[in-house]
């Protein structure tokens, strides 16, 4: 039987934009290291871009638009969602937001885990009662995205800021086989574990920023100073996915800025 084609998603995160457009960061510029990220994923072709958070560092309406513009440039659908220095009204003035991405044979739930003035993230009762009525309505293949890990990535100071109630978010996912996986942002480095469950297994996968890599293991903040910005790439077959993490050379980009 001959298979059927694959969908390629990528996962582009954590811009930490300013309303100056030359404003820098902790390693470079924003905007630009943004603007070369966007480069690359449009040489990979992706069906879809999921973008995961903390679009802006100082919460202003001009940031916004500074990453709409930049994501304007994607050669394919583009869907965002906030993170904890994000300001959901101003993302919905400049981009509607979305809850769900229909592909077909699989379905992108996308979670809001922002919590107003705080830096982890929470779902609360009501979402997590929302996202199990909506797992139990439709088996397809599903994958979830969200900002905040769900679970611990082994950098101590990031996991005291990740997802408070994660462990109800596991009792929520655990009855639905359909769940693949999840990405997230927020921890600036690429990760990946397996999620057990008591009827099965899930996948986790965070996601390099594309600014300020955090250094994987640091008991207190810390830059990866080795490390550059990136993108994750997800391809999904009739009922499984297979993914990996791209690097973009900035160095140049930011010697000349």
């Amino acid at each position: 039987m001959k298979k059927a084609p694959l969908t390629r998603l990528a996962q582009i995160t954590d811009f930490h934009l300013q309303a100056d457009p030359e404003a820098r960061g902790r390693s470079g510029s924003p905007l630009r290291q943004l603007e070369a990220v966007v480069a690359a994923v449009n040489r990979q072709r992706p069906s879809l871009v999921l973008v995961t958070g903390d679009i802006s560092q100082d919460e202003t309406a001009a940031s916004y638009r500074l990453a709409e513009h930049a994501l304007s440039r994607l050669e394919a659908p583009w869907y965002w969602l906030p993170g904890n220095h994000d300001q959901p009204a101003l993302m919905e003035e400049c981009r509607e937001l979305h809850d769900e991405v229909d592909l077909g044979r699989w379905r992108v739930l996308l979670l809001d885990t922002h919590v107003s003035g705080q830096p982890h993230g929470e779902l609360g009762e009501a979402a997590l009662a929302t996202l199990d009525e909506r797992l139990a309505t439709d088996d397809r293949p599903t994958l979830l995205a969200m900002h905040h890990p769900p679970l611990p990535v082994g950098t101590a100071w990031l996991d005291e800021i990740g997802l408070v109630d994660g462990e109800a978010f596991w009792r929520v996912v655990a009855p639905h086989c359909q769940v693949k996986a999840v990405i997230f942002g927020h921890v600036h480095q690429s990760f990946h574990a397996v999620q057990v469950l008591a009827d099965g297994e899930v996948l986790a996968y965070g996601c390099p920023s594309t600014v300020d890599p955090f250094l994987p293991g640091s008991a207190t903040f810390a830059l990866d100073e080795a490390s550059r910005p990136g993108y994750r790439l997800i391809e999904l077959s009739d009922i499984e996915l297979e993914t990996w993490v791209e690097r973009v050379d900035i160095r140049v980009l930011n010697s000349q800025s």
